[in-house]
């Protein structure tokens, strides 16, 4: 695997290799093969930390938190300040190193498995600008700092089969935190105030007019930017949280399927358990049934 730098380590900081072995159990495993951590740690305000990767034969990320930092790639050069994500898959040629001025503070996980590839797509890998902003969020850097517990745990093999599926959620994560950062970005759309509009009037059926005109844009507009931001269409991904609200009035009240129909805005509840049936793979009846065993 690719060496970590050599950057010496203050006593705030972290770095921790998996050994051999444990790197060994990992790939085999049936839990872990297609994700698993090979080095990670922690560099508080690293001044002076360098590294230059002539072979690459891992993936590496690395998340700032402070100050900035600047990197070179094939093909690409740029600056990281807080809240960059420094994507650096296999075979990636790089360098970089923490701003003189201003040496930044950073989380970084190297990683093998046959889902890399995958993350990295699911991540937006883009080897033109290997960069996403993922933003200062909290919550990932507590993700980190449990995913380095497994240093603490003498090799156990049961830790680190759960570092490798910590590592998967932190990946996933830092997919939610880089849509959100980018929905507040695109002004044209703002995601949080037109899905928090779809929730309050979840009991109505909206019309792609309706949800245009509250987002302030044509319909060919909004529609093509809400799919490239969420996957979905707005129609499609509002009957999505219909459907969702249904799954939980079937499971937590005994409303009938009629009275859960009405309560979504629709008056036909055969049109209703169609559209359920369509979206959820089952109808109302036998979902009821299943959650009831």
């Amino acid at each position: 695997m690719s060496a970590p730098s050599k950057w010496p380590l203050p006593a705030a900081g972290t770095r921790f290799i998996t050994p051999g072995f444990m790197v060994d159990t990992l790939k085999h495993h049936a839990l872990t093969s297609d994700c698993y951590p090979t080095a990670m740690g922690y560099y508080p305000n690293a001044s002076g930390h360098r590294m230059r990767r002539q072979q690459h034969d891992d993936n590496l990320l690395i998340y700032c938190v402070a100050g900035r930092g600047e990197v070179s790639t094939d093909g690409w050069s740029g600056s990281i300040g807080p809240g960059g994500l420094l994507l650096l898959p296999k075979n990636l040629l790089h360098e970089y190193q923490a701003s003189a001025r201003d040496p930044w503070s950073v989380y970084w996980v190297h990683f093998q498995g046959s889902s890399s590839e995958a993350f990295f797509r699911h991540l937006g890998f883009r080897r033109a600008r290997p960069m996403v902003d993922a933003g200062r969020a909290p919550a990932l850097a507590s993700a980190f700092q449990g995913l380095m517990e497994v240093r603490h745990t003498g090799y156990s093999s049961q830790a680190f089969i759960l570092a490798g599926n910590q590592l998967r959620f932190l990946l996933a994560q830092f997919a939610v935190e880089a849509g959100r950062q980018q929905s507040r970005r695109d002004r044209a759309v703002d995601l949080e105030q037109i899905q928090q509009f779809m929730r309050e009037h979840i009991t109505q059926n909206l019309s792609l007019d309706a949800l245009a005109a509250f987002a302030n844009l044509s319909k060919f507009h909004f529609s093509k930017r809400y799919k490239q931001l969420t996957g979905y269409s707005p129609i499609k991904h509002f009957l999505n949280m219909k459907m969702e609200h249904a799954c939980q009035l079937l499971d937590a009240t005994d409303m009938s399927i009629q009275a859960v129909a009405s309560a979504l805005g629709y008056d036909d509840p055969l049109y209703f358990s169609r559209l359920f049936r369509q979206t959820i793979g089952t109808s109302p009846r036998d979902y009821r049934a299943s959650i009831t065993r």
